[in-house]
């Protein structure tokens, strides 16, 4: 019995009439879609109206500072024991960053995360301590469940909320109000204007306890040694500077020839000139080499260090701070400054590029 033909098979190889190539079976391929100008245009305007609307909640934020404000900063600069941050969701992510901005100007403070304080975490928390929590609601439910202890332990609690006759608002000693009128995204279910504002306020805290205790760079620097601030704020030119034998040095009356050989051997583009009891008389630099080569370049070799030296050149005492350094070197546009003693003896000689490998710059 013959099978009928099958109709995907079918064809007899022959070009269709009139020469057209035969139908393309590969899928074409697709370009990938770019914005409109449109959609482009609606995105830069719903950002801008995001930015508005946060930069708005903050604005409300001034008027409503008052004694409740003054009251937990009283009660933070009095704290005995650490400040507690607590919240959930967005709000523990402010929470956290409120509590690290604590810590790291001075203020002994952690997080609690209130669904971990409710199994055990709550043992973290001390009578000495005070309490911040945060929720825009008021009513968080793991947050609300802790409340009892830490009235238990007569720890001062404050909060920042959007909703002042919330749990949490009459659970608290100080309520700071945060609230919003609305949230920045269209959906006004995101967290985006009340985090905002949160965060503000937390950084108003911050700052205004920062500024109640005194604190100043130098604490911040203690805090911080691994950052760039840490290293400008920390580092001393003594600690920096190049000192003993690698300190280039020529008396007034040495040869040119062996001033240029002392600044090649210690490799600073420099040498201090010195009389004999060590005391800084000048320095020649590289340029002033330079200078003397192309102005007087038949007579050179038989001039003396005390010929060429810039008298009185730029210094400063190894207990300064390296960025002190830095700015002296901007403002003179030069690379090296000689370390003296308060008897104008020579003590090292720092160098930019030294400064530069430190990061200080």
């Amino acid at each position: 019995m013959r099978c009928p033909p099958n109709p995907k098979k079918r064809g007899t190889g022959k070009q269709p009439a009139g020469g057209a190539k035969p139908e393309a079976r590969t899928a074409s391929k697709t370009t990938s879609p770019t914005a409109s100008p449109t959609a482009s245009d609606d995105a830069l305007a719903l950002a801008a109206r995001v930015l508005e609307a946060e930069a708005q909640a903050i604005r409300s934020l001034v008027p409503r500072l008052n004694d409740q404000f003054l009251r937990a900063l009283d009660l933070l600069v009095g704290c005995r024991g650490r400040v507690v941050v607590t919240g959930m969701g967005k709000s523990g992510i402010i929470g956290k960053k409120i509590s690290a901005t604590l810590a790291s100007t001075g203020t002994p403070a952690l997080f609690l995360h209130p669904a971990e304080g409710i199994h055990g975490d709550l043992g973290m928390l001390g009578s000495s301590d005070v309490v911040i929590a945060l929720s825009n609601s008021g009513e968080t439910e793991e947050l609300v469940k802790i409340l009892p202890m830490i009235k238990r332990l007569k720890s001062p609690l404050i909060c920042l909320t959007g909703n002042a006759s919330s749990t949490l608002a009459k659970y608290s000693d100080v309520v700071i109000d945060v609230g919003v009128t609305e949230e920045a995204a269209p959906l006004e279910v995101v967290p985006t204007s009340s985090t905002a504002a949160a965060m503000a306020m937390g950084d108003a805290l911050a700052v205004a306890l920062m500024e109640r205790r005194g604190f100043k760079a130098e604490d911040f620097a203690m805090l911080h040694p691994g950052g760039t601030l840490g290293r400008r704020l920390l580092l001393r030119v003594e600690d920096a500077m190049h000192v003993g034998d690698a300190i280039p040095r020529v008396r007034p009356s040495t040869p040119m020839k062996d001033v240029i050989l002392e600044m090649t051997s210690r490799k600073l583009g420099c040498t201090t000139v010195c009389d004999a009891g060590g005391r800084l008389a000048g320095i020649v630099t590289d340029g002033d080499l330079r200078r003397l080569l192309q102005h007087k370049p038949d007579t050179a070799f038989a001039l003396t260090a005390a010929d060429i030296m810039t008298a009185e050149p730029k210094t400063i005492a190894r207990d300064e701070l390296a960025a002190k350094a830095v700015q002296v070197m901007e403002e003179h546009s030069i690379l090296v400054l000689v370390v003296i003693n308060q008897k104008q003896q020579v003590e090292g000689i720092l160098h930019l590029h030294d400064l530069l490998k430190l990061g200080v710059v």
